[in-house]
């Protein structure tokens, strides 16, 4: 049966801080990416630009506003398709060839994109089958220790691989806020893709759980805190959360 056109795309929701998730309601949870747009004075942040099979610019106003720094928590597709919209295009180094020259199987799409992902089509005529990441190659490249500046607030850029090899999470420490890609987030957590590393995905959560991190916005899933924080991070290092099964 073919899927029926959804009606919008898009949709959103506010948190505190002037945080706002935006997310594609019509792809099933496990795939579905949280957008995290940043209000700040000079710049606003967008980490993370969904699928990209509707356009961001065209549909969701929020993200025209200001001068934006599009980053990307890692290349894989339901994290970077919207990428090419945007003039300023970040990620870490070791996943930037990638952004630059996508193809099924280095953005993961041969694994993971199949129509069964899908609730509602976004357009009419859409092909699974076609679906592609567009070139974006960066404008600016970012490793641990580096400081995205919006004006009034501050991201600290951590790399922290293990999912993938350029995975990278936001800190702002004035929030104590974790824009945390990828590398934790209240729902299956995954180190069987083709670049991913458990050894080095273990030592980043080691790192992550020295934060007091109070507020934790993922790549998928619901937002959480503190204490769904450090078990998240306990029940992958003692090994109860296996790769690719719910958190029990």
């Amino acid at each position: 049966m073919p899927l029926p056109v959804a009606d919008s795309w898009f949709e959103t929701r506010s948190y505190s801080d002037d945080i706002t998730l935006i997310f594609e309601p019509h792809v099933i949870p496990d795939i579905r990416c949280n957008m995290w747009h940043v209000r700040g004075r000079e710049r606003d942040l967008l980490f993370d630009s969904g699928m990209g099979v509707v356009s961001l610019k065209r549909y969701v106003p929020l993200v025209t506003e200001k001068p934006l720094l599009c980053v990307a928590s890692h290349s894989h597709f339901d994290h970077v398709g919207g990428h090419h919209e945007f003039d300023t295009r970040l990620i870490h180094a070791t996943e930037a060839e990638i952004l630059t020259t996508p193809n099924r199987r280095n953005t993961v799409i041969a694994d993971y994109v199949t129509a069964e992902i899908f609730t509602a089509a976004p357009f009419s005529g859409f092909d699974v089958d076609d679906y592609a990441i567009r070139a974006a190659p960066p404008t600016r490249l970012v490793g641990d220790g580096d400081i995205l500046d919006l004006g009034d607030r501050h991201f600290d850029v951590l790399h922290l691989p293990g999912h993938s090899p350029g995975c990278i999470a936001l800190w702002e420490a004035a929030t104590a806020t974790l824009l945390s890609g990828d590398v934790v987030y209240d729902g299956p957590l995954f180190d069987t893709l083709y670049h991913s590393v458990p050894q080095d995905y273990a030592v980043s959560m080691e790192r992550l759980r020295t934060f007091k991190v109070e507020t934790v916005h993922g790549g998928h899933w619901a937002s959480f805190g503190h204490t769904r924080f450090i078990d998240l991070i306990a029940q992958y290092l003692e090994g109860i959360r296996k790769p690719g099964c719910p958190a029990e």
